[in-house]
């Protein structure tokens, strides 16, 4: 039963690296399902403090996912329109029936908002491109928490490797 847990928790590890960079799968809980998984086995001691802290971590960076683009937004040179923008262009992108729409919905979001605002094009642009750098400072920040979590896990394997694989 050991191995089958361990084989679950590495999907999940691995769809968390992936989810990362697509919307679908929030990236580094998927993860963390993958190591309290792990601590399910029956050679793995399950460690409460280590589940709850990498839990509080995960939830915090899925947070910061939609609160970055907003600041990325303000940072530009953006207003209260383009980070509100941003932020209804993040969720209609969310759900948006085409492809890269997580990726162009803040950055619309804030350009119509700051258009909205009477802003210039030049700024609007400024505040967009803004937005479309606090996507990518969240997807690297998901990643480096889900590779953070792989190599965890990883460390897990070698730790207990030999009661897990045992006959």
């Amino acid at each position: 039963m050991d191995i089958i847990l361990i084989i679950i928790a590495t999907l999940f590890i691995l769809l968390g690296i992936i989810g990362s960079f697509l919307p679908v799968l929030p990236g580094p809980i998927t993860s963390w399902f993958g190591l309290l998984i792990a601590h399910f086995t029956d050679a793995v001691p399950m460690n409460k403090s280590f589940l709850i802290t990498t839990l509080l971590i995960a939830i915090a960076i899925w947070v910061l996912d939609y609160i970055i683009p907003a600041i990325g937004t303000k940072r530009f040179g953006g207003t209260k329109y383009g980070v509100i923008g941003t932020t209804v262009g993040l969720i209609v992108g969310l759900f948006a029936p085409i492809p890269g729409g997580i990726i162009i919905g803040p950055f619309f979001g804030a350009l119509i908002g700051e258009l909205i605002n009477k802003n210039d094009a030049k700024t609007a642009t400024k505040a967009a491109f803004g937005s479309f750098i606090g996507f990518l400072t969240s997807t690297f920040i998901k990643f480096v928490v889900a590779i953070i979590y792989l190599g965890l896990f990883i460390g897990i394997l070698i730790d207990y490797g030999s009661a897990i694989f045992a006959y």
